[in-house]
């Protein structure tokens, strides 16, 4: 009986040092394997334009533009008729610069999250750029045509070539919202410099930054080192301990924008997108 009451005795200050200490390692060990690296480093980094207002909460940030990129763009661009519907060569004519001001208001994740299974990028915008305006997937309002793929040009009224896209690979929609379809090398000469690493230029709406084409060495990325979505897990100027990030190669293919988005799209932020995407094609 006395030493029942022994071993019952220690027995219980035994548990009792075990659970203090799974108290001690186990929340510090969950923290450490579920915690996920805020962007905000990048965000607050970010040369951001004039024309766009950041502001954060403790989860995400929000991005509000007029839409009107802050570099210079065409004084005629070749627009396609239809809404942009048809493939673009067969209604396109020479207009005048028809963009005009939008009123974004997008809130995007400081923690993004990779989602199991990826997520086809929408018509429409699916990232912001620092220059106040939206990067669009690689294709035009037909799902089909890439838009980098041929940079066409049709005539003006006075017998001038008018094209397609401007040198920052990107063009005003028929209802004049401006956007990019691949890498907007106007505004990565703002932010880079020749031989060394891109620097951050936007941020895709499930959170993850946007860069240019050039590594940490200052060497060109090719495609065969993204995944499917155009991303790669690689240390930046922002980040130097690395994170997952999409880049815009300079590349002349349906790989020249964000093709699928890797992180988790919120519900809200889902329903923003379904509302603002292009309408299919009749």
């Amino acid at each position: 009986m006395i030493m029942n009451r022994f071993f019952r005795k220690y027995l219980w200050r035994l548990i009792a040092l075990m659970l203090t200490v799974l108290a001690v390692i186990l929340p510090t060990h969950l923290s450490s394997s579920l915690s996920i690296p805020s962007t905000i480093a990048g965000v607050q980094a970010a040369k951001w334009g004039n024309n766009v207002t950041i502001s954060y909460t403790d989860q995400a940030f929000r991005y509000v533009s007029n839409g009107i990129p802050n570099h210079k763009r065409l004084a005629e661009y070749a627009v396609p008729q239809r809404g942009g519907m048809d493939d673009p060569r067969s209604t396109a004519r020479a207009l005048s610069d028809p963009t005009i001001a939008q009123n974004y208001d997008f809130t995007i994740p400081l923690q993004p999250v990779k989602s199991d299974t990826l997520t086809p990028t929408n018509l429409g915008a699916i990232g912001v750029m620092i220059s106040g305006a939206p990067l669009f997937n690689p294709y035009e309002g037909d799902n089909q045509t890439v838009a980098v793929l041929d940079n066409f040009t049709v005539k003006s009224a006075n017998g001038q070539d008018v094209p397609f896209l401007d040198s920052c690979n990107g063009h005003p929609t028929p209802m004049g919202v401006y956007h990019y379809h691949g890498l907007p090398e106007c505004i990565t000469q703002t932010v880079d410099v020749e031989g060394e690493a891109s620097h951050i230029i936007g941020v895709a709406l499930d959170g993850f930054p946007i860069y240019g084409d050039l590594a940490l060495n200052g060497s060109k990325i090719s495609v065969d080192q993204l995944d499917a979505c155009n991303g790669v897990t690689s240390a930046t100027p922002e980040f130097p301990q690395g994170i997952y990030h999409y880049v815009l190669p300079d590349i002349r293919d349906a790989n020249s924008s964000i093709g699928c988005f890797t992180g988790k799209v919120s519900r809200s932020m889902s329903n923003f997108i379904q509302q603002h995407r292009m309408p299919p094609k009749p």
